[in-house]
């Protein structure tokens, strides 16, 4: 049975946790990682007053907050309604991950924006998000009504393809939070872009070309392409921008927006690749354990 109030809330969630990656990319974009120098309060105050770089950097934590406040309820929630245990466990992992980055997030304020863990704090946060996106669809109806298994027919397998993307993706985002918070240059993020975004049309087209009339892979295989033509358009026009740009003494709008699109489309990118892995890994079965009449699991 579906609980469609419990995964309208998960996408909510999963919604404000891409708002808050953007508010985060915002921070760096704007050089404001500093604005506020004391951690958990501002200034030692709840609500500082909102000027300069206080207003990306407080504006971030109040967004944090809330979504860490959304991850509390939905556990809850889990724990009480869904009776698959792997679920469960899901929501209890998605809860640690946020009181982790909330704690790397103080960290990174309290030892001065060491890069290590700035960039942790920005490839947990995707790696947080993707989460949520996992769970929204696990709770979802599709979902709940159950696989409508298919033979994968290819080598290498379709489901090593697709963690093998996601994977690549994650590497990706790495390297790009490595180049923003300078502890990398430019070039190997580009080289691993032109890597992943050909491993994942790669992908999703043999699924395409596979199961052309399953409906979820399809949809999961389309929505990938989709989001990553529109990343791959980001990237390039902000590295244009900061070419045009690079001896500005403060950000300019331009250069902001676009690095801050740039990112927020990474995280997309990135959870459409880990959502159509969970669609290969839930649907696709290898030719050895096929079999068309096997009843519905997992459900």
């Amino acid at each position: 049975m579906v609980n469609l109030a419990l995964h309208r809330f998960a996408v909510l969630l999963a919604v404000s946790t891409l708002f808050l990656v953007i508010a985060g990319a915002s921070v760096t974009s704007n050089q404001a990682g500093l604005s506020v120098p004391d951690w958990p309060l501002s200034y030692g105050q709840v609500m500082p007053e909102m000027k300069g770089g206080v207003f990306y950097e407080h504006g971030h934590r109040m967004i944090a907050s809330a979504v860490g406040f959304f991850t509390v309820i939905l556990a809850i929630w889990l724990w009480r309604t869904e009776q698959r245990a792997w679920v469960r466990r899901l929501g209890y992992a998605a809860l640690g991950t946020v009181i982790l980055q909330g704690l790397l997030g103080g960290l990174t304020v309290l030892f001065m924006l060491p890069k290590a863990v700035s960039i942790s704090h920005a490839c947990l946060a995707q790696l947080f998000f993707s989460t949520t996106v996992a769970i929204a669809l696990f709770t979802s109806l599709g979902w709940r009504s159950g696989p409508q298994f298919v033979e994968d027919g290819g080598w290498p397998s379709m489901r090593s393809l697709a963690l093998s993307a996601s994977v690549l993706t994650l590497a990706q985002v790495g390297l790009g939070a490595a180049f923003r918070h300078r502890a990398l240059g430019i070039v190997p993020h580009i080289i691993g872009a032109v890597v992943v975004t050909f491993v994942l049309l790669m992908v999703a087209t043999f699924v395409l070309v596979q199961f052309p009339k399953h409906a979820g892979l399809t949809k999961a295989a389309w929505s990938l392409i989709g989001i990553t033509s529109v990343q791959i358009i980001l990237g390039v026009i902000a590295y244009v921008v900061r070419l045009n740009h690079w001896d500005a003494v403060t950000p300019t709008g331009v250069l902001v927006a676009s690095t801050v699109a740039h990112v927020a489309f990474g995280a997309l990118t990135m959870a459409a690749s880990v959502a159509l892995a969970l669609e290969v890994f839930y649907h696709v079965r290898p030719r050895a354990a096929f079999h068309p009449g096997l009843p519905a699991v997992s459900r």
